[in-house]
């Protein structure tokens, strides 16, 4: 029996370190927190996080 090579993942992964999470999706909501999932890498995490993030990519090098 020969092992078939791995066959390759049906789509297309962006690195999450790269990924600016365009399109996200509600996955689970708590008392107190929201989770969203990103529709292009997959990345699960807190809606607030993704607030942050857009406000990280306003900031100017001055203001750091």
């Amino acid at each position: 029996m020969t092992p078939s090579p791995p066959s390759p993942s049906p789509s297309k992964k962006v690195p999450s370190e790269s990924c600016k999470h365009p399109r996200v999706q509600i996955v689970s909501r708590d008392e107190d927190c929201e989770y969203v999932e990103c529709q292009e890498c997959r990345e699960v995490f807190e809606s607030s996080e993704l607030k942050d993030m857009a406000i990280e990519e306003k900031k100017t090098p001055e203001e750091e």
